[in-house]
């Protein structure tokens, strides 16, 4: 496993093995936004190559202490990483903005993401892709196990809550093999269980 930005470390949670992710205390006191953290490549690359796949991994996260106040947990997966982590699709989790937060109304549709790096990140999707389908409401909190689901299929990204749709749009990315990483961002200790793998033509 390669190390992208962030510390990894064994863990049992609930009964279960499980890694630990988190950015690097290097990032997380001296790093910029949107160079360094941000939908940027920071995550756990799985030595996995798939280019069309379901991938689904059981996810806690818990807001660091001396988290910044935009923080919101950010936990999920990233898929077709290229080489040089110059290009990657990424579905994330906000666990402080899901419905079991009780969170402000301009926030309550802002729990899960989509992005793809570099061109398309949350705020620039946010602004001139408002209604594609790249963020939406979700059933999840802080300190509290959920499953993630992603589907991807050519140009389909499709993602799943605890069983519940909540994503179903286009990739910004184009379809190509690359390999899988755990992802997390700034303020986040996210621990990742139960990673579970299919290529598309075996699960679908």
């Amino acid at each position: 496993m390669t190390a992208a930005s962030v510390v990894v470390e064994d863990r049992v949670a609930a009964g279960r093995d499980a890694l630990n992710v988190r950015l690097s205390e290097e990032i997380e006191a001296h790093g910029r936004p949107g160079i360094d953290f941000v939908d940027q490549p920071t995550f756990a690359v799985i030595p996995v190559v798939v280019e069309n796949a379901r991938v689904s991994v059981d996810i806690l996260s818990r807001l660091r202490p001396g988290a910044p106040d935009f923080a919101r947990g950010f936990a999920g997966l990233a898929f077709r990483i290229n080489d040089d982590f110059s290009r990657f699709e990424s579905v994330y989790l906000r666990p402080l903005n899901g419905s079991l937060e009780s969170p402000p109304p301009e926030r309550v549709g802002r729990a899960v993401q989509y992005f793809a790096y570099p061109d398309w990140p949350f705020d620039r999707l946010r602004e001139q892709r408002p209604n594609a389908g790249y963020e939406a409401a979700a059933d999840i909190g802080l300190d509290t196990w959920h499953t993630l689901e992603v589907d991807v299929v050519d140009d389909k990204v499709d993602a799943w809550v605890d069983g519940k749709e909540v994503l179903h749009t286009g990739g910004l990315a184009g379809a190509r093999p690359g390999r899988l990483g755990l992802f997390v961002d700034i303020g986040t200790d996210a621990t990742f269980s139960r990673l579970r793998v299919a290529p598309h033509s075996d699960c679908c």
